[in-house]
C-alpha cells in the first residue's frame, strides 16, 4: 500500500519581504491583487506586511481580504526590553490586525542579541516566551521567525536551540528557522535542521531561506528532507539583497517531482498549479518589468527549443527535451525560428501560430531560406514571434498592405522651457498613406525620446484603423549593436502591449540606422496588431 503523504504548509512573504527588494513599492490595490492571486493558487499562510509601519500596511490590516484558503498573516516584532506586552505600540498595533497568524521575528544569534538588542540573552528569551504567549491568548495563530538562525546556531547551537525550544514551548505553532544572511549551504541547512527537530517537532517546523548563494531553492527543499515541514518564499524569488527563496520554483518541484510528490502533499492541487504561469507574470506586470524568460518552469525559454534536430525530436516525443509537462505549470512549449531551425521548426510554430500551411506547400523551403538569410544580417526571430509570424504570412499571401509610410522626420532638441530649466525635447513628423486613400496623413508628436516620439506619432492617427490600435502601449525597448564601427548594424527588439486584453508581443528591427531599426519595428507592432484584430476587413472595404 502506498504510504500515507505528510502535509507540506506554503507560506508567502512577497508582500513584506519581497517589498523590501530595491525598486519595489507595492499600492494598497496592487498588495490586495497579488493576496487574491496566492489564495487562487493555494498558498496556505499570506503574510501581509507589517501593521502600523507604514500607511499602506496598516490600511491593508484594517480589514481582512477575505480569503477563500489563506490564513491572513501579520508580521511584528517580540515586544521590546523593559516594556510590557501591553505597553508596547509596536507590538499591540501587531496584536490588533486582522489576521488569524501573526508571525514574530526574533534574534537567535547571540551576537545580535548583544549589539543589536544590547540586552542580555536571558531577557531575549523573556520577551519571546511572553510575546508568543500574548499572541496565542488573543486566539491568533503563533509563529516566531528565527532570525539568522543558521549563523547563530554555528556560533552558539546552545543558545539558538534555546531561542526555537522557548518559542515551541511557549505555544508557538511554527517555529521558523531563517537564513537570514543567505550563506548556509545546503549540506549545512540538512545537518542542522537534523539536530532542531530533536527539540523541537519538524511538524512546528519552518524554514525561510535568501538567495545570496543562489542556493535559496535547493536550502528550503533540504530543509524539508530533513523534517521541516513549512516552507516560506516570494513569488520570483522578491526579496531584499537577492531575494527569498522562489515558491514559483519550489511548488511545481513538490507537485512535479516522484521523490517529493510522493511523501509530500499540499494545498496546491494541479488545477491550481495551471495557474502559476499566470501569477508569476501578474506579478511582474503590476512591478512594470519584463518577466525574466529563462525563469525555470514559467519563463518563455523553459519549454524552448531552437535546434532542429531537437525540434524534430520534441515534436515525436516531448520527454525527450522536456522534464515535465509545460501545461501543468500554465506554460506553453516554444519551438523557435533561427538559422539553426529546420523545417520542424517551421511547422511547429506555424501550428501555434495556427497559420494553415499544407506540409508538402513548396513554399516552405523559400520561408526557411529567407529566416536564415534575414537572421545573417541581424535579425533573430526566437524572440519576436510577432515579426515571425508577419514573415511567414507576408510569403503565404495573408497580410493585407493596411498602410505605407511615405516618410518621417525625428528632431531632438536640448532648450530651455517656460521655467528655464534645460529640457531635451524629441519631435516626431510620420506622413502615412492608408492603402486606398488617396490623402496622406500627417502626425507630428512629442516623446521623452526620439522612439517615443515616433511611436506616439505612428499611432496617433491611422484613419480607419485608428479604434484598431487606441490601447496599444509600447513597453519595453532593447537595443543591441550587432557589429563594431561606425557603420555598426544595430537590432532593436520592441515589446508592445494591448492594455484592455494585457496581450504582449515582440517585434524586431534591423538596420544600421538605430531609428530606421525602430521604426521599423514600430511599424511590424502595428501591423500584427491589426492583422491579430480583424482589421483586415477594414482593408478589404
Amino acid at each position: 500500500m502506498p504510504r500515507e503523504r505528510e502535509r507540506l504548509y506554503l507560506f508567502d512573504t512577497t508582500l513584506r519581504d519581497g517589498a523590501q527588494t530595491t525598486g519595489v513599492d507595492f499600492s494598497l490595490e496592487d498588495k490586495r491583487l497579488i493576496a487574491r492571486t496566492l489564495d487562487d493558487i493555494g498558498i496556505d499562510y499570506i503574510e501581509g506586511g507589517y501593521p502600523g509601519a507604514n500607511p499602506t500596511d496598516t490600511e491593508f490590516f484594517k480589514a481582512g481580504p477575505g480569503f477563500a484558503h489563506a490564513t491572513f498573516t501579520a508580521f511584528g516584532m517580540t515586544k521590546r526590553a523593559g516594556r510590557s506586552v501591553s505597553n508596547d505600540p509596536g507590538f499591540q498595533a501587531t496584536l490588533q490586525s486582522k489576521a488569524g497568524a501573526i508571525c514574530l521575528v526574533a534574534k537567535a544569534w547571540d551576537y545580535h542579541v548583544r549589539v543589536a538588542l544590547g540586552i542580555s540573552n536571558e531577557e531575549n528569551l523573556i520577551g519571546i516566551r511572553q510575546s508568543i504567549e500574548a499572541v496565542a491568548e488573543s486566539g491568533r495563530e503563533p509563529m516566531l521567525d528565527c532570525e539568522h538562525f543558521f549563523d547563530g546556531y554555528k556560533a552558539n547551537p546552545t543558545y539558538a536551540l534555546a531561542v526555537a525550544r522557548t518559542a515551541h514551548e511557549a505555544g508557538a505553532r511554527w517555529v521558523v528557522l531563517c537564513d537570514t544572511n543567505g550563506g548556509t549551504l545546503p549540506d549545512e541547512i540538512a545537518a542542522i535542521v537534523s539536530q532542531v527537530i530533536r527539540h523541537v517537532p519538524g511538524s512546528h517546523l519552518g524554514i525561510h531561506t535568501h538567495n545570496d548563494t543562489e542556493n535559496a531553492v535547493a536550502n528550503a527543499l533540504a530543509a524539508v528532507r530533513a523534517g521541516a515541514r513549512q516552507i516560506q518564499g516570494a513569488l520570483n524569488g522578491l526579496g531584499e539583497r537577492c531575494g527569498n527563496a522562489n515558491l514559483i520554483s519550489i511548488i511545481p518541484t513538490l507537485l512535479l517531482k516522484s521523490e517529493l510528490a510522493e511523501r509530500f502533499e499540499t494545498s496546491v492541487t494541479p488545477e491550481r498549479l495551471r495557474r502559476l504561469t499566470h501569477a508569476s507574470r501578474l506579478l511582474d506586470e503590476v512591478l512594470n518589468r519584463a518577466p525574466n524568460r529563462q525563469a525555470p518552469y514559467v519563463g518563455e525559454a523553459a519549454f524552448a527549443t531552437k535546434a532542429g534536430i531537437h525540434a524534430s525530436a520534441i515534436l515525436k516525443e516531448p520527454a525527450t527535451y522536456e522534464h515535465v509537462s509545460p501545461e501543468a505549470v500554465g506554460n506553453r512549449r516554444r519551438v523557435l525560428v533561427s538559422d539553426q531551425a529546420g523545417k520542424s521548426n517551421l511547422f511547429y510554430e506555424l501550428d501555434r501560430l495556427g497559420v494553415p500551411v499544407a506540409r508538402d506547400d513548396a513554399r516552405i523551403a523559400g520561408l526557411l531560406d529567407e529566416v536564415k538569410a534575414r537572421e545573417a544580417v541581424g535579425y533573430a526571430y526566437e524572440g519576436a514571434d510577432a515579426s515571425f509570424e508577419l514573415v511567414a504570412r507576408r510569403l503565404l499571401g495573408q497580410v493585407p498592405r493596411f498602410f505605407s509610410v511615405d516618410s518621417f522626420r525625428v528632431m531632438v532638441e536640448k532648450r530651455h522651457n517656460a521655467l528655464g530649466k534645460l529640457v531635451t525635447v524629441s519631435e516626431a513628423t510620420v506622413k502615412v498613406f492608408i492603402e486606398g486613400d488617396p490623402e496622406p496623413l500627417w502626425s507630428v508628436a512629442e516623446g521623452d525620446g526620439p522612439v517615443h516620439a515616433l511611436d506616439q506619432a505612428l499611432r496617433k492617427d491611422l484613419g480607419r484603423y485608428q479604434g484598431y490600435i487606441e490601447d496599444v502601449e509600447l513597453v519595453d525597448y532593447k537595443v543591441r549593436i550587432l557589429t563594431g564601427g561606425t557603420e555598426a548594424v544595430t537590432r532593436v527588439l520592441v515589446e508592445s502591449r494591448d492594455k484592455a486584453t494585457a496581450e504582449r508581443w515582440f517585434t524586431v528591427g534591423v538596420s544600421s540606422n538605430i531609428i530606421d531599426a525602430s521604426f521599423e519595428a514600430l511599424i511590424d507592432s502595428i501591423t500584427y496588431k491589426l492583422l491579430r484584430s480583424g482589421a483586415a476587413g477594414a482593408a478589404a472595404g
